[in-house]
């Protein structure tokens, strides 16, 4: 099988991933489970109080993060992803509760006026994880990108965070997959490097 070929096939099998998994998501969505995943990573996040660290504003059927978040915001910077665009890795607007918020790029809210920051730790959206620390994003890339230019500078942290209705058995890798450090649900933490 020659070179093409095979980044069609990835491609494919990504794509009939991501459409099961976003309907597992949306029913999970639909369960208001968004609470419980916010308070684990709450627990979570409190360890790195103090570091600037990186949430998302949801879409879709995306899990919650903004309780974490607020709470996280009295404890230090927290910034919010921006897109510059196709092929580039994101950049950090500084975000508080309140905050105004204008439309971004795929219907992202993001502040209308802050700081731009470099995350220690990232809050990361995905559409489906295994427990090897292996995300499936959207397919832009932007995450991968991002984590890369990061870690090419200094430690980064990267937490997925999830309903574990978005978990896959396995999910296909490439060279360029950016692995998260930790994943977080409604269930719990689970920890890549422990073999859970």
């Amino acid at each position: 099988m020659d070179e093409q070929t095979a980044l069609r096939d990835l491609s494919e099998q990504k794509a009939a991933i991501r459409k099961v998994v976003c309907a597992r998501r949306r029913e999970a969505h639909q369960q208001r489970l968004d609470a419980m995943a916010a308070a684990h990573l709450l627990e979570m996040l409190r360890a790195h109080a103090g570091k600037i660290l990186a949430g998302y504003m949801p879409i879709r059927s995306e899990t919650d993060p903004r309780a974490a978040l607020r709470a996280m915001a009295a404890r230090g910077p927290v910034v919010v992803p921006v897109i510059q665009g196709d092929g580039l890795p994101l950049i950090f607007r500084q975000w508080s509760p309140g905050c105004e918020m204008i439309d971004g790029p795929f219907g992202a809210l993001v502040p209308a006026e802050g700081d731009f920051l470099e995350p220690q730790v990232l809050v990361v959206p995905l559409v489906a994880f295994d427990r090897r620390g292996n995300r499936l994003g959207y397919g832009g890339g932007f995450y991968d990108r991002t984590l890369a230019a990061l870690r090419s500078r200094k430690p980064v942290k990267a937490i997925g965070f999830a309903y574990a209705a978005q978990e896959e058995e396995t999910l296909p890798e490439e060279p360029t997959d950016q692995k998260l450090d930790l994943i977080v649900t409604e269930e719990g933490v689970i920890d890549p490097a422990a073999g859970a």
